[in-house]
């Protein structure tokens, strides 16, 4: 089932986990989804805009269970990818683009990681077996695409649609 969010989102119903549901709030301005890849904002923090280009890169991976939890290897000063990413893996991989996370952290982790609830810029919604994060207003996530994202059925990929969930809790890096 799919409900309204502010300005026009879409929220996808998922079941319950016990926890209160906490949407994001509406960016200070939203981002752009084209042909699966996100253009940031021009008002975004620099930081933002960087987790935005890590994800970039990581769109259309397949989705790889444990991939993306390897130590963060630099070749010619630029991350080695691997070959895949499951959730929290890729979650992680645009976190460490701004520099919010140092080594990648399982989705469990993540229900602790930053400070409680909805930030402004940036979301990460996490339960002990899945993680997503919501930035500039679009969902990155390796499940429930939109129907028209490009790329494999699986791995990661942006989404103009929202999850409603109340297994996730809500978490932000400070500022952000």
């Amino acid at each position: 089932m799919l409900a309204t969010a502010g300005a026009g989102t879409a929220l996808a119903d998922a079941p319950s986990g016990g926890a209160t549901f906490v949407p994001p709030p509406p960016p200070p301005e939203k981002a752009t989804l084209v042909d699966g890849k996100v253009i940031a904002p021009a008002s975004a923090p620099t930081r933002i805009k960087r987790v935005i280009a890590a994800a970039n890169r990581i769109v259309e991976k397949p989705y790889i269970y444990g991939g993306g939890h390897k130590l963060y290897k630099k070749v010619a000063g630029v991350v080695r990818l691997d070959r895949g990413y499951d959730c929290s893996g890729a979650v992680s991989f645009a976190l460490a683009g701004g520099r919010f996370l140092r080594t990648p952290l399982p989705s469990g982790p993540l229900m602790n990681w930053g400070l409680s609830g909805p930030g402004t810029w940036i979301t990460v919604y996490s339960s002990p077996s899945h993680a997503y994060v919501v930035i500039a207003g679009l969902r990155f996530d390796t499940s429930m695409h939109d129907r028209d994202a490009p790329g494999p059925r699986t791995g990661p990929r942006w989404s103009r649609t929202l999850r409603k969930s109340k297994a996730f809790v809500a978490r932000h890096p400070r500022g952000y």
